[in-house]
């Protein structure tokens, strides 16, 4: 209960107070700090992939400026040869202010990724957004098969559908890339599963059919007990290494994310980076309340 309650009061806390808690998962607030830690997390091992931490906006001059930044965001990591690609928000781009704008937004940035040969991955919102991020992805992985990727979230019930209803987009040379997590939103028992396990088990079903059907999965979790139902599938399919990678959140769970890489899996780490980091980490403590007790310790150790 205590923990819930500081989760729920955080958004409310001045944002000093935040930051003891969010730096540990929020690369910084600029580029550098992003390119210092892409650095660090490459030079271990893992493989990167780089957010620039806004959505939800109110205006398309805002859409226009997020995507100048990921532009510059672009050219910096392709610079600095760094092993890594790019996530973004289509709220972030406009979505839900003028789904023309927003595709046109979001594909200028594919155009800029692929000119390194490099990808774009397509992060799924809340389920106002589904549908819309469903169809933005259709007609980018139709342009692009090479070079977009998806997110679905384990917890709607909806999710294994939209999995198969995608794939006819798949082909052995241009599988379908699915980033597979839980799911982050606040969402009704009417569209999404509520229970530890229940959604676990749904985890491991889609990922056993995008197994069967040859996708390329991104298993994003730091659930040990998902980790070894993973390995499981993967034992079971004799998935080749390159055919799927774990994915993880920048500065959560770091030991586990250490034993995968010492198992020999592919590992990537998801860098979230930008002065919008605030409301990154007022959700990410709904998410995961056990996470207050972090805040606690932050203050004490620097007090």
């Amino acid at each position: 209960m205590f923990n819930k309650l500081i989760s729920y009061l955080l958004p409310f806390m001045p944002k000093k107070l935040v930051w003891l808690f969010s730096r540990k998962y929020i690369a910084g607030e600029t580029l550098n700090d992003a390119v210092r830690v892409c650095h660090e997390l490459n030079h271990s091992g893992m493989m990167v992939t780089i957010d620039l931490l806004g959505e939800f906006i109110t205006s398309l001059d805002e859409a226009t400026a997020y995507k100048n930044q990921y532009f510059e965001i672009i050219d910096r990591i392709e610079a600095e040869h760094i092993n890594g690609n790019y996530s973004l928000k289509p709220t972030m781009f406009g979505l839900l202010i003028d789904e023309e704008a927003c595709y046109r937004n979001i594909r200028e940035i594919v155009v800029k990724a692929v000119s390194f040969n490099n990808f774009v991955r397509v992060d799924m919102e809340d389920s106002q957004c589904t549908d819309r991020e469903i169809q933005l992805f259709r007609r980018l992985k139709l342009e692009f098969p090479k070079h977009v990727g998806l997110v679905f979230q384990a917890y709607m019930k909806r999710t294994l559908q939209d999995i198969k209803d995608l794939q006819d987009l798949h082909t052995s040379d241009n599988p379908l890339n699915f980033r597979l997590c839980k799911g982050i939103y606040v969402e009704p028992a009417a569209i999404a599963y509520k229970k530890h396990d229940e959604i676990n088990d749904h985890f491991l079903g889609d990922l056993e059919y995008i197994f069967q059907k040859g996708n390329y999965p991104g298993i994003a979790t730091h659930d040990k007990a998902l980790v070894d139902g993973a390995y499981k599938l993967i034992s079971q399919y004799q998935v080749p290494l390159k055919n799927y990678e774990f994915q993880m959140l920048y500065g959560v769970t770091p030991e586990l994310r250490k034993s995968i890489v010492d198992a020999g899996h592919r590992l990537r780490v998801y860098v979230p980076f930008g002065k919008d980091w605030f409301g990154y980490s007022t959700r990410r403590l709904k998410e995961n309340p056990k996470m207050a007790s972090h805040i606690i310790k932050a203050i004490f150790v620097q007090g």
